[in-house]
């Protein structure tokens, strides 16, 4: 599992490639957290090349989205693949998320 940030405008754009599971998602949280603790408030998540997503890494990104929103911030979703997009339809995320196609569109929405 690798984390490509970059910044575009006051947001974060966090590509994530590979696979979120039991094995890696503490990891993974920390490294997403560290960036809210030094300033980041509009974050995109571009999964374009997220393969897999476990229960484990459902619940890092909805802790994430909690503690964006507690700091005023806000998330949004992107480029989502069709097997790792049923595991958010099934859990129900989708429609707790921001969940949009493409990277511009994610990063119009944070305005």
């Amino acid at each position: 599992m690798t984390l490509a940030t970059e910044k575009d405008g006051d947001a974060l754009v966090v590509a994530l490639q590979g696979q979120i599971n039991s094995a890696n998602a503490t990891a993974i949280e920390g490294e997403l957290l560290d960036h809210l603790e030094n300033g980041a408030r509009k974050v995109v998540l571009d999964l374009a090349g997220l393969n897999y997503i476990s229960s484990a890494g459902l619940r890092v990104i909805l802790l994430l989205a909690k503690k964006l929103k507690q700091q005023g911030g806000a998330l949004a979703l992107c480029q989502i693949q069709p097997q790792v997009s049923e595991v958010f339809e099934i859990s129900g995320f989708l429609a707790i998320l921001t969940v949009v196609d493409t990277r511009a569109a994610a990063l119009a929405r944070l305005g």
